[in-house]
């Protein structure tokens, strides 16, 4: 079997798949019958499509061999993690089999002395900052979903969070991969030192959605607890009074650990589901926060509150107290889930824009909700101007009414290409965003994309239908349009 631009040629389906799969790897690790493959068909996007199988492999040499078999019958792979991704990543477009990496969860090493952990892909993000805090460290990245997504997929989307204004994305934060490819071969790239000669593979592999190889091991590097943090919340009357503070705070120097924006409807979601004390009488707010060393932080909060007063802020508080602070992060964090008191389901994009144009797209933005008659709620990364406009509507009103907000999101991520940004921040491209590719990058730029692809996955059965534009699928858009 081969997976070309337009789809796929089959190869071992169903049953028959499933009961060769069992006499591999043992009934304990495949899942192929219906009602159990029901889980699998999902990820935080708003896509679907069934798998044939589902294998939860114990360790790498299970995934080789499933690898292996993948290659010899022409069956598609999937990498899945906690499927929290937001751009279907984990969706299997094709069908095949999705490899959950649930029972590959395992802290190998912590090497303290090195600042270095080894973790399986299955380890939880928050779980591996929590074992290490013992120690006096954390691993940085912290996506919103960080209690419960992988750093397996935190890899395969190069995750980003809150805090990475100032420390950087996942790919910041990791030295070394053990990889499985196409054809079962299991190679390591990098290590645990810092700097690697010859080609950086695992910046390659780090942000590839799985469509490379699957990556059975990740040494990331871990960093010292900050000594202290300072927390502030303001509140502006207008949107672009708090975006143009954003500019501002940067402007004078400041570089704070992170810097998040949300309108008055996010806020309204999220006071009345976390009561994490926001005003909700504000049309904008900022969530500012400065940590390092002790010396030096109030001064820094003192300019920070000074440059939100310049510019109109109408509620100024510091956190007062570590409680205080993770109620304050609580409402952040906890804002996407939020958004079920206002809508029962949702649509998000996570384009990028330089942060001067952030009052202009955010006002294009309200005029693509008015126009196609939604609710967009925004809550973001203002710093390093990641946008994540959610677009609210109801599932079971039908399937012309998701293509209506999907038309939406498209309009609002080609505005941020045209403003100088990108199409994704830490969400991926995945089955999403893969139609919208040609509004940033030329033919030619696709076309080296794709060379590499298959040098490293010859017969396409890594992830297929992400990334790259399928002409069944993206006829619709305009695929001659980008920067």
């Amino acid at each position: 079997m081969t997976v070309a631009a337009g789809g796929v040629t089959a190869g071992l389906r169903g049953e028959e798949l499933g009961r060769r799969l069992v006499g591999l790897l043992g009934e304990d690790k495949v899942l192929w019958k219906r009602h159990d493959l029901l889980l699998y068909e999902y990820d935080g996007a708003v896509d679907t499509a069934a798998p044939d199988a589902v294998v939860l492999p114990n360790e790498t040499a299970d995934v080789a061999k499933l690898a292996r078999f993948c290659w010899d019958h022409g069956v598609p792979l999937v990498p899945r993690g906690a499927g929290t991704g937001l751009s279907g990543g984990a969706i299997p477009v094709f069908g095949g089999v999705v490899i959950s990496f649930a029972r590959m969860a395992r802290i190998l090493e912590i090497d303290v002395p090195g600042l270095r952990a080894v973790v399986q892909p299955g380890v939880i993000n928050l779980h591996l900052s929590t074992a290490v805090a013992p120690y006096g460290l954390y691993f940085v990245p912290d996506p919103s979903s960080q209690k419960a997504c992988t750093l397996g997929g935190n890899v395969a989307e190069n995750s980003g969070g809150p805090h990475t204004l100032a420390y950087g994305v996942t790919t910041n934060h990791v030295t070394g991969l053990e990889v499985v490819l196409a054809d079962g071969t299991v190679v390591r790239l990098g290590g645990r030192a810092w700097e690697q000669s010859g080609y950086d593979l695992v910046g390659l592999f780090v942000g590839s959605e799985g469509t490379l190889g699957i990556v059975t091991e990740v040494t990331v590097k871990l960093t010292p607890l900050p000594e202290d943090k300072r927390t502030i919340l303001a509140g502006f009357p207008t949107m672009d009074q708090a975006s143009e503070t954003v500019s501002a705070i940067i402007a004078a120097g400041i570089v704070p650990a992170a810097i998040e924006m949300m309108d008055a409807l996010a806020t309204e979601a999220v006071e009345s589901a976390v009561h994490a004390g926001y005003p909700r009488d504000a049309g904008g707010i900022l969530l500012v926060e400065a940590d390092g060393l002790r010396d030096g932080l109030d001064e820094q909060r003192e300019r920070i509150e000074a440059i939100c007063r310049a510019q109109g802020a109408t509620t100024l508080r510091v956190a007062g107290s570590a409680l205080e602070r993770e109620r304050l992060w609580a409402g952040r964090k906890g804002a996407f889930a939020a958004m079920g008191r206002l809508a029962p389901d949702y649509y998000v994009q996570d384009g990028v824009i330089p942060r001067t144009r952030l009052p202009e797209i955010l006002r294009h933005v309200r005029e693509v909700g008015e126009r196609y008659g939604v609710r967009i709620a925004n809550v973001f990364h203002a710093g390093d101007g990641n946008l994540h406009p959610l677009i609210l509507f109801d599932g079971s009103a039908g399937e012309a009414v998701l293509e209506q907000v999907k038309q939406a999101g498209f309009e609002i991520v080609a505005a941020c290409v045209e403003a100088g940004g990108s199409l994704t921040g830490e969400h991926g491209i995945g089955m999403e965003k893969n139609c919208y590719m040609p509004i940033q990058f030329s033919a030619n730029d696709l076309a080296v994309m794709q060379r590499v692809k298959r040098a490293w996955d010859p017969a396409g059965l890594m992830n297929p239908g992400k990334l790259f534009p399928t002409p069944g699928r993206c006829r619709e858009y305009d695929l001659g349009r980008r920067r």
